[in-house]
């Protein structure tokens, strides 16, 4: 699910119990609201939509999306498995009920009760209850979950059963933030899920969970299909009016990105969001395209770009001097790359917290260097100056070439200054070694990191790919057996949760973890909790851009690039309401509003 990006606002002096909560403001919609503005309530409920995804997932082996071994079937945790609340999508955050029909966060804001909603059931026509809540948070943040989600719920220190219908999270700190993190537990049957013992080996054994759709079949490595449940409890509430209204839907899976395209210009699937302009621009073409069967259409949103870039493994003692890291910044060609590859359709990351009022620019201001003062013996000594510039290749007075230079320049000075120097043709060290790179890739050239790698064999670094599939990939980022590698990080409209599950210090070492740089630093750790224990905008503001200077100046990340439309492919069959949401991915956006007419 898309988290959202908000400013934090100061406790309230009493308890806050409603349908819905906020972390500013007050909920754009009342308790008596019929349904969000960005669905259709009388959509149509028929038809099939059909959905791909290429290798990550065609060898999938489980159903069950929660268990540290094997791959999960796509699909299950958006049709099968419901949380507590949902957030709206056209808020900046707030959470309305789902299984739960009422939201109490208490006014230390240590802990959150939710009640659960009377008609809740799940498929076998069980009534949840509080037990079932808690078991499925016992599960899910204990050791046989995978640690993305026990790292997720390690703010919620217990879950308490009330009566039948109450259950309360109990906080290890003082948050209104960790009341989205208890609201979105996914819930579901005890008799399904087993002992914690034995629920890393639920394979294929039928969900019982309390979502719209149920499987109804599959074949691994080709497709799994979905059917809209006609007994679904929930079709009638206010958060789910107007949603999932497809009686099926199945995701196709293909083996490559060229076979998927070929598929969707012959019509096997209906939706398709595309981020590679190479193709956006010309491959979606055809007799399809021509006749309007399929449509090519921008969708604008206001998601926050989420980090992504290049990542390089600490674990690896090269790359543990953050100037080693700073030097292969200076051989991406940004510029040359996003207009001759990609039609200058993409913006560079700069920050964490890009087109926002939380990233850092210029010199830190008071308050943030009271925030960074006691870790100064810690921290790279630029974080006390201006904020870093990604380097450009678009130099006022410079030719393309003469900044290239400039930058592969900067590149040897910053090797030069951590002890690795061109001599005899290559980059080497003090005992005649020269600095080795393997890239992860799926192809030996690609069309973006071939001039990457053309620049860093420039600085004499010895540079190989190594080609595997995704399903290998995967594995092996699990295990963090990489060198310098690409990675997307989670959006999210709430800052803080999820950059602790990407940078906290304990999960450096942890198989499974989101903390693929192998980052451990205490500055680090300190500055985030400081960040989801603000209390007010101006603590926030202050706490993200003191993290986003320590971040940017170590260069985990090489930061890369985001849009600000959906580049979406769809059939001409399928509607969409009138009204767009605000923060929103385009496949999840059509799973739960579009319809068939």
């Amino acid at each position: 699910m898309l988290l959202p990006i908000a400013v934090f606002i100061a406790a309230s002096s009493r308890a806050y119990a409603a349908h819905a909560l906020s972390l500013l403001g007050e909920p754009k919609y009342p308790l008596d609201f019929q349904h969000f503005d960005y669905v259709n309530p009388n959509a149509n409920k028929a038809g099939e939509l059909n959905l791909a995804l290429i290798s990550l997932n065609s060898n999938f082996d489980k159903f069950n999306p929660f268990s540290i071994k094997g791959v999960a079937a796509p699909g299950l945790l958006e049709l099968l498995f419901e949380t507590l609340t949902i957030n709206s999508l056209d808020e900046t955050n707030t959470q309305y009920g789902l299984l739960a029909d009422d939201i109490q966060l208490s006014d230390d804001l240590r802990s959150v009760t939710f009640r659960l909603h009377e008609q809740a059931r799940f498929t076998n026509g069980e009534r949840i209850t509080a037990d079932d809540v808690i078991h499925s948070f016992i599960l899910l943040s204990g050791k046989f979950a995978n640690p993305r989600y026990r790292s997720y719920f390690s703010e919620i220190a217990q879950a308490v059963k009330i009566d039948e219908r109450h259950v309360r999270f109990e906080f290890r700190r003082a948050g209104r933030d960790i009341s989205f993190i208890a609201g979105s537990l996914p819930v579901f049957s005890r008799q399904w899920s087993g002992a914690a013992e034995t629920f890393g080996l639920r394979r294929f054994e039928l969900p019982i969970a309390s979502g719209p759709y149920q499987i109804d079949s599959f074949r691994q490595g080709r497709h799994i299909s979905y059917k809209r449940r006609a007994d679904y409890w929930g079709r009638d509430i206010p958060s789910q009016k107007g949603s999932f209204n497809f009686e099926t839907v199945t995701y196709k899976i293909y083996k490559d990105k060229d076979t998927q395209v070929a598929a969707l210009r012959a019509g096997e699937f209906d939706v398709h969001t595309e981020s590679a302009m190479r193709y956006w621009c010309c491959q979606y073409v055809g007799k399809r395209f021509d006749s309007g069967e399929l449509v090519k259409q921008l969708f604008p949103h206001q998601n926050p770009p989420a980090m992504n870039g290049w990542v390089a493994n600490l674990r690896r003692e090269r790359f543990r001097d953050p100037r080693i890291r700073q030097a292969l910044n200076y051989a991406l060609d940004f510029e040359w790359i996003n207009e001759k590859i990609f039609d200058d359709q993409f913006k560079r990351i700069t920050s964490y917290f890009s087109n926002t009022p939380l990233a850092a620019s210029g010199l830190p201001g008071p308050a943030e260097l009271a925030l960074l003062e006691p870790w100064r013996d810690q921290l790279p000594e630029t974080v006390f100056g201006p904020m870093f510039v990604q380097p450009s290749t678009r130099v006022p007075g410079l030719s393309h070439e003469q900044a290239i230079r400039h930058n592969l320049e900067q590149a040897l000075k910053l090797f030069a200054e951590a002890g690795w120097h061109f001599r005899d043709g290559a980059l080497r060290n003090a005992r005649g070694e020269q600095f080795r790179i393997e890239f992860s890739d799926r192809r030996v050239q690609h069309p973006y990191t071939s001039p990457i790698y053309q620049n860093l064999r420039k600085l004499g670094i010895d540079v190989s790919v190594r080609v595997a599939d995704q399903a290998t990939e995967r594995a092996r980022m699990k295990n963090f057996e990489f060198d310098y590698r690409t990675v997307n990080l989670r959006e999210s409209r709430i800052p803080g949760d999820e950059l602790w599950r990407q940078f906290n210090s304990a999960d450096a070492d942890r198989t499974g973890s989101e903390n693929y740089a192998g980052v451990k630093s205490a500055a680090v750790d300190h500055l985030i909790q400081t960040l989801m224990n603000a209390e007010s905008e101006e603590q926030q503001q202050t706490a993200a851009k003191a993290l986003d200077r320590v971040l940017i100046h170590s260069h985990y990340f090489i930061p890369w690039r985001y849009l600000t439309d959906h580049y979406v492919i769809y059939h001409q069959r399928l509607k969409q309401p009138d009204i767009l949401p605000r923060y929103y991915t385009a496949t999840e956006w059509a799973l739960r509003t579009w319809w068939q007419e």
